[in-house]
């Protein structure tokens, strides 16, 4: 089963779009909107590591200063290996939630906060929903990092948090892919939530189209129906 669905999507990927060769990116690419982690010797460590294990950040990033970020696919404990380097080499900060227990060690808590990771309680049903929509309310410069697949394995669905965190804070939606066919960090289009979630998914997942994670067999069904739409 995997290495036919890797055949296909190796096919998949010469009739697509990423038959065209999409510009590297770098530090200098990003608008003065985009939040920036403001290092200095973190981006050239990230582009070093990077170049070691043979990956490149490319595509584009519109000049906003707020997004929810799609991390897709995620299939592997190592794909943070290639994600973390691509994002430090160019200076972009993108948040995630964790635990608000893991800030009660001081040491670590600055650690956390230096990785970009925010506090959040989990304990009060509906409550991560309604805190990730107040943290962009503040106004203030935001990429929040989510994975909608909300797993390592395959997944029949997406978790739709997401999207319904966009609409109510009023952000895009920035799709990046990781490809280990391409060896690639890709950032694509936004795409603007309508309050229509049957008719943005799909435009979601079409960006996806051909991408291939480390473990094909665990790509999640709405990637694995773009593919087959396809063939």
């Amino acid at each position: 089963m995997t290495s036919k669905f890797l055949n296909r999507s190796k096919t998949v990927v010469s009739q697509s779009v990423r038959s065209k060769i999409l510009p590297k990116l770098g530090k200098k690419d990003l608008g003065d909107l985009i939040p920036k982690r403001g290092g200095t010797i973190t981006p050239v460590i990230g582009a070093r590591l990077l170049k070691i294990l043979g990956w490149r950040t490319v595509g584009d990033i519109p000049n906003v200063s707020q997004a929810v970020v799609l991390a897709l696919p995620h299939t592997s404990y190592l794909d943070g290996l290639y994600a973390l380097p691509g994002l430090f080499a160019i200076d972009l900060k993108v948040s995630i939630m964790g635990k608000h227990t893991l800030f009660k060690i001081p040491v670590l808590a600055q650690i956390l906060l230096w990785l970009g990771i925010i506090p959040i309680n989990r304990g009060n049903k509906g409550s991560v929903l309604q805190a990730s929509i107040d943290k962009f309310k503040t106004g203030e410069p935001l990429f929040l990092g989510l994975s909608p697949e909300g797993t390592r394995d395959y997944k029949k669905e997406w978790k739709t948090g997401f999207y319904y965190l966009a609409v109510g804070a009023g952000v895009p939606i920035l799709p990046v892919a990781l490809d280990y066919n391409t060896k690639e960090i890709r950032f694509m289009p936004l795409v603007y939530p309508t309050g229509d979630i049957e008719a943005d998914l799909p435009k979601i997942y079409a960006q996806y189209q051909g991408v291939i994670p480390r473990h094909p067999e665990r790509l999640s069904q709405p990637l694995q129906d773009v593919n087959k739409a396809e063939d």
